[in-house]
């Protein structure tokens, strides 16, 4: 295993220290050998060295050097040293996270990040809050969160009895909406088209002067279109 670990890093390193001076995107020659990579299903595992070093000759090549100073495309940043070096350590200790007693160290780290954000964002020391995956998930998980309350106030819960016969929600987007977003909604079940478009200024944002009345929300069971 530390000889493993060992090379592994040695490649890790060796990559990082050409990025800089390497094309941004592969050659259709790296993006072919790809193809080395795949096959039929083996019956038996292979040498962890040896896939190790697959990955490396046949994948790295094929990357987009997304983490070095010459990339523009998309809004990706490089990761930054102690991150990455972080990362490496959070592989190696393999936990779960899911519940406190079963990683101390992650709900530790949890609790640290969630006290952190409050503070750059001055929220209140009450203030909850999950850890997702990215774009997605944020946003689903907003949007469930939206769609609950909504409904609750007019005396429906959705967990319960789903959204067959449900009020009907009107979900606000702007021109420019992202598309994790529509996502989210057709994960919902509040479908990606039935959503009320607001025009879009230059900078993406929605136009106040353009927006729907949004006053109208659920109080109890005498309820008409809720809007979030």
């Amino acid at each position: 295993m530390n000889q493993l670990l060992s090379d592994t890093a040695a490649r890790a390193a060796r990559y990082l220290s050409g990025i800089r001076g390497r094309r941004v995107a592969p050659s259709p020659e790296d993006i072919a050998r790809l193809g080395e990579l795949g096959g039929p299903l083996p019956e038996h595992g292979c040498d962890p060295a040896a896939l190790v070093a697959l990955l490396d000759e046949c994948g790295s090549p094929a990357t987009v050097a997304t983490t070095g100073g010459r990339y523009f495309g998309f809004v990706i940043g490089g990761t930054l040293p102690a991150a990455l070096a972080a990362n490496w350590l959070a592989a190696a200790w393999d936990q779960n996270a899911a519940l406190r007693v079963m990683s101390p160290a992650a709900a530790a780290i949890e609790d640290i990040a969630l006290a952190w954000t409050r503070e750059i964002f001055g929220l209140p020391r009450s203030t909850g809050a999950g850890f997702v995956t990215g774009a997605t998930m944020a946003n689903f998980t907003c949007l469930a969160a939206a769609r609950h309350a909504l409904l609750d106030r007019a005396g429906w819960n959705v967990e319960e009895q789903g959204l067959f016969g449900a009020p009907e929600i009107t979900v606000v987007v702007g021109d420019e909406v992202h598309v994790s977003v529509q996502k989210a909604l057709s994960m919902l079940g509040l479908g990606r088209a039935r959503v009320v478009r607001v025009p879009a200024g230059e900078q993406g944002r929605m136009r106040p002067d353009a927006l729907p009345p949004l006053h109208r929300l659920y109080s109890g069971r005498e309820c008409e279109h809720g809007r979030v």
